[in-house]
């Protein structure tokens, strides 16, 4: 399949990155890119389903990375996969000799080596400058499920219905699942087992970059993880701050002892992002150089600094992250600054994945969570027409129509924008500009 073939499959196929912010998989294809990355780091603890997947259906999407690799062009292909994901790399070694121009690249079980940005320099050696996207570098990245999706559009004419979800934490019977798009929480988490907390809180997606959810979210795109804890755990009380609080607490208590800029996996690559500078103008009121202000642009929201590196337990992270809101509200770009050169000590200054586990209360849930690949069945369903970033898709069906699983019911809009298809069979109760709900 030649690029614009490619191109236009994933965005009717409404293919969009796996986690994360969802970016439209189409955008990043490019005839310029001469290396592709498949990125099974999986950043944050407790995450399982990259490495799952890829174990379970090596051959399928090591196929499709390679027709993703002549398709754009690219001369190489890298598979980033952490060291210790050895049933994953038994299950790679096993078919790659079948494809000379891919490669795995083993990296170390750091956070947040799953960052594209640092697997590129892992993989590559190439350094993405500051505010900039790695096809600047002529680099394309996916993650697993992704690359999978890619695969089952192109091969089996399927868009994307369904997410594969690590449901884990105070659960009995801890289960990665396949569940139909919409699926709201209460019924995924009872799909997996009973919860066992006394008082519980789910964090929707990792415990570092994850955000609070309730048992009437529903599963999306880019919906990776349910973590179930008590209500009173450290990390879910952390989540529930005053920002207006935090920012007296670094008044207060900032030491300036510069730590998480120390660990900040992004200055060490020479990015100008130091929380430490920006903890300390807001301490002093000190607006006296913007630039502090103006480099939060470059954080990448990773919660080191936050959840790890503060000896005083401050929020750098939730302070910058609503700096860099306020910048992009107000339309205000921070320019493209070169990076500096590498820190002679990154290496050593890379969180090990099981200690920030420990760190953050969870390395009693790290447990295996058994995928079961077949996808649920589900009697309702919510359906977010905007699931990435970009345009939501306008809605094509109204209350009263049956569809079918896999019928378009959400076209792209001009520009940034894919496809988004009806995830069971049923009939359309409910129809919105901004979602639609399904009967079986």
């Amino acid at each position: 399949m030649d690029l614009e073939q490619l191109k236009q499959t994933a965005r009717q196929m409404g293919i969009v990155g796996a986690g994360g912010a969802g970016f439209p998989a189409y955008a990043k294809m490019t005839d310029k890119a001469d290396t592709v990355i498949l990125n099974c780091v999986e950043c944050e603890p407790l995450l399982k389903l990259h490495r799952q997947l890829l174990a379970e259906h090596a051959g399928e999407i090591v196929s499709m990375l390679e027709e993703v690799r002549l398709g754009v062009g690219a001369g190489e292909a890298v598979i980033g996969i952490k060291s210790e994901y050895t049933e994953t790399i038994r299950a790679l070694e096993g078919v790659l000799s079948d494809h000379p121009h891919i490669r795995m690249e083993k990296v170390k079980p750091a956070y947040p080596m799953g960052d594209e940005v640092i697997l590129i320099y892992e993989a590559t050696g190439r350094v993405i400058r500051p505010g900039g996207l790695p096809a600047e570098e002529n680099v394309i990245v996916y993650n697993v499920e992704t690359m999978y999706n890619l695969y089952r559009a192109v091969h089996e004419s399927s868009p994307v219905t369904d997410k594969v979800v690590s449901i884990v934490g105070e659960i009995d019977h801890p289960a990665t699942l396949r569940l139909p798009l919409g699926t709201p929480v209460r019924d995924a988490i009872a799909m997996a087992g009973k919860i066992t907390a006394k008082r519980p809180a789910l964090l929707m997606g990792g415990p570092m970059m994850g955000n609070l959810g309730r048992e009437d979210t529903v599963i999306t795109k880019t919906t990776n993880a349910v973590i179930i804890l008590e209500e009173s755990h450290p990390l879910i009380m952390k989540m529930q701050k005053n920002l207006e609080v935090e920012r007296r607490r670094a008044s207060s208590a900032c030491c300036q002892c510069r730590t998480c800029t120390d660990l900040c996996s992004r200055h060490a690559l020479g990015h100008p992002i130091e929380p430490h500078r920006i903890m300390r103008a807001v301490a002093n009121q000190d607006i006296s150089d913007l630039s502090v202000f103006l480099n939060s642009a470059f954080c990448s929201g990773c919660g080191i600094c936050e959840k790890y590196a503060c000896p005083q337990g401050l929020s750098p992270k939730t302070i910058i992250q609503q700096f860099k809101a306020e910048l992009r509200k107000a339309g205000i770009r921070a320019g493209s600054p070169e990076a500096a050169p590498i820190e002679e000590g990154r290496e050593y200054k890379k969180v090990p994945v099981h200690r920030l586990a420990a760190r953050l209360g969870l390395a009693g849930y790290d447990m295996p969570a058994p995928l079961d690949d077949a996808v649920k069945e589900i009697a309702m369903v919510r359906i977010p027409l905007a699931q990435h970033i970009g345009a939501p898709a306008r809605a094509v069906v109204e209350a009263g129509d049956p569809v079918r699983r896999g019928q378009m019911i959400g076209e792209p809009q001009e520009g940034l924008s894919v496809g988004i298809h009806a995830s069971i069979d049923g009939t359309v109760i409910k129809a919105t500009e901004k979602e639609i709900t399904i009967r079986s």
